[in-house]
C-alpha cells in the first residue's frame, strides 16, 4: 500500500517537474552562457595613470575664443604628458572651441565639471587626412575630432561635454540628403568620396592611395581609436557628431561607462566597435539618428582581407531611445562577430526601429554567432524585437558570392509593449545560412502583424513566447 502511494507521489512530482524544467531550459542555458560574459568583464585590462596633471590653460588655451582655438594647447599638453610618463590633461570648467585632438599613450583627457569642448566645423581644420576606416573601408580620411593610432592606456573621463557641433548647416548636409540640409551644388559624400572609396575597395587599390580630400565630403567620427589597447571612456556627454560617435577599430580592452550620447544626425551611430575585442559598454544612454550600438568588422574585401572579428563584447544596464536598432551587428561585418552579450537594458521610442538586429549580405560573407540577449524591457519599437536580414542593401554594387552565416542567437526574458512584428527573419533562398535561433520566455504585446515573419531560416526554436497574450510557435 505504501509502495503504491510513493509511486503515485513520484509520478505526480514528475508530471509537475518535467514541464517546469522544459520552460526553464532556455533560461538556464542562457544563464550558463552569461557566465562567460562575467569572465570577459574580468579579463579586460584597466587603465591606470600617474598622479601628475597638466592644465590646458598653462599651455595657452583660452575660454570662449574661436580666433584662438584650444586644440593647439591641448595637443601640446597631451604630448608633454605622454613624454613625461603619463598623467591627466585637465580641461577646466568653461567652454573651449577647438579643432582636432590626438590622444597619446598614458594620457587621461579629464574634464572638470562644467567643462565643454566645442569642435569648430571648418573642414580645413581636419586635413591632412589620417588613416582610418569609413563604413568598413580602409582609407585616409578627414581627421576625427578626437583620434589615436597605436596608443596604449588612454582615457577620456569626467562630467564634461564634448560637442561636435554638427548640424544641417555644416557636417550633416554632406550626407547628400535634402532632409539634412543638402542642396544641389553642395559637397556631399553621396556624389563624391563614398562611391569613389567603394570602387577603390572593390578594385583592391592599395590603402596608401585611398586618400580623401575635403571635396569628397567624407565626414569624420567624433572619437576614433585605431589599434589601441587599454581604453576608458567614462562619464562624459557626447553630442552632435559629424558621423559615428565612438569608433574603436582593431582595439582591445575598452570600457565605455556612464556615457550619455545624443546624436540625431545622419549615420549618427552611438558606439561602433569594429574588429575589436574585450569590450564593456555599461550604464550608457543612447539617442541617435542611426544604430545605438553597431558591431562591425569591415566591409567586403577589406573585412575579408584582415579576417578580424569583433568578439567578447558585453553590453549591460544601458538605455536606448531613438535609433535604427538597439544592439545591431553589421552591416559591415565581413570579418565576423562572436560572443556578443547584452542584458538588463531598457529601450523605448516610436523612432527605435528594432531591439536586436543582424544585417549582412552576399557582398559581406563572414559568420555571426553566439549572440545572447536577456532581461531587456522594451516600451515600444517600430518594426521588430529581433530582425535578421541576409539581404541587406541588395542593390549594392559589389563582388557577390560570399555567403554569410548567422547562427546560435539566443533571446530570453525580453518584453515589448508595441511593435510591428515579434521576430522577422529574411534569409536567402536556402534556409541553411540562418539557424539555431532561440527565443524563450518572452512576451510581445500590441504586435500589429499579430506574429512573426520568418523566411529562409531553419532550426528556429520558440519556447514560452507570448504574442498579444497568446502562445506563439
Amino acid at each position: 500500500m505504501k509502495k503504491r502511494f510513493y509511486n503515485r507521489v513520484i509520478i505526480l512530482a514528475l508530471l509537475i517537474l518535467i514541464p517546469a524544467l522544459a520552460i526553464c531550459k532556455g533560461g538556464s542555458k542562457i544563464d550558463k552562457e552569461f557566465k562567460k560574459s562575467i569572465k570577459i568583464e574580468r579579463s579586460i585590462k584597466r587603465t591606470s595613470f600617474p598622479a601628475k596633471s597638466y592644465n590646458i590653460e598653462d599651455f595657452g588655451a583660452v575660454k570662449e575664443s574661436k580666433d584662438k582655438p584650444a586644440h593647439i594647447a591641448i595637443n601640446k599638453a597631451i604630448d608633454l604628458c605622454s613624454e613625461k610618463g603619463g598623467g591627466s590633461v585637465i580641461i577646466p570648467k568653461g567652454i573651449y572651441y577647438c579643432g582636432p585632438i590626438t590622444l597619446k599613450s598614458n594620457v587621461n583627457l579629464h574634464f572638470e565639471d562644467g567643462a565643454v569642448l566645442k569642435f569648430l566645423t571648418d573642414p580645413d581644420l581636419y586635413f591632412p587626412a589620417v588613416l582610418t576606416r569609413w563604413e568598413g573601408l580602409d582609407c585616409y580620411n578627414t581627421h576625427p575630432l578626437i583620434y589615436a593610432n597605436g596608443e596604449t592606456n588612454i582615457a577620456i573621463t569626467g562630467k564634461g561635454i564634448i560637442d561636435g557641433q554638427a548640424t544641417n548647416d555644416n557636417w550633416w548636409a554632406m550626407c547628400g540628403a535634402p532632409a539634412y540640409g543638402w542642396k544641389p551644388g553642395m559637397i556631399a559624400q553621396r556624389n563624391g568620396g563614398r562611391e569613389k572609396l567603394l570602387a577603390w575597395a572593390e578594385m583592391k587599390v592599395p590603402v596608401e592611395e585611398r586618400r580623401m580630400v575635403k571635396e569628397d565630403g567624407m565626414r569624420p567620427q567624433l572619437i576614433n581609436f585605431i589599434r589601441c589597447n587599454t581604453i576608458l571612456i567614462q562619464g562624459v556627454t557626447l553630442l552632435n557628431s559629424p558621423f559615428w560617435v565612438i569608433h574603436p577599430l582593431f582595439c582591445k580592452n575598452l570600457i565605455v561607462s556612464g556615457v550619455d550620447i545624443f546624436n540625431r544626425g545622419p549615420n549618427g551611430d552611438g558606439c561602433d566597435p569594429e574588429s575589436s575585442s574585450n569590450i564593456l559598454i555599461e550604464g550608457c544612454k543612447f539617442d541617435t539618428g542611426d544604430d545605438c550600438i553597431a558591431i562591425k568588422s569591415g566591409r567586403n574585401e577589406d573585412g575579408r582581407k584582415w579576417k578580424v572579428p569583433s568578439e567578447n563584447i558585453v553590453v549591460k544596464d544601458c538605455l536606448m531611445k531613438n535609433g535604427h536598432g538597439g544592439l545591431v551587428i553589421g552591416s559591415e561585418i565581413s570579418g565576423g562577430a562572436k560572443n556578443i552579450f547584452i542584458e538588463n537594458c531598457k529601450m523605448d521610442s516610436p523612432q527605435l526601429d528594432r531591439v536586436v538586429r543582424i544585417k549582412t549580405s552576399t557582398c559581406r560573407g563572414g559568420i555571426v554567432e553566439k549572440v545572447y540577449a536577456r532581461n531587456i524591457e522594451v516600451g515600444e519599437c517600430k518594426e521588430a524585437v529581433l530582425r535578421i536580414n541576409l539581404r541587406y542593401e541588395e542593390r549594392e554594387r559589389c563582388n557577390r558570392g560570399f555567403t554569410p552565416i548567422v547562427r546560435d542567437v539566443h533571446l530570453d526574458n525580453i518584453t515589448c509593449q508595441k511593435s510591428e512584428y515579434g521576430i522577422k527573419i529574411i534569409g536567402l533562398d536556402k534556409p541553411d545560412y540562418v539557424y539555431n535561433i532561440n527565443v524563450t520566455n518572452c512576451s510581445f504585446n500590441n504586435v500589429k502583424s499579430g506574429g512573426n515573419d520568418i523566411k529562409g531560416a531553419k532550426d528556429v526554436n520558440i519556447s514560452n513566447l507570448l504574442i498579444n497574450g497568446k502562445p506563439s510557435k
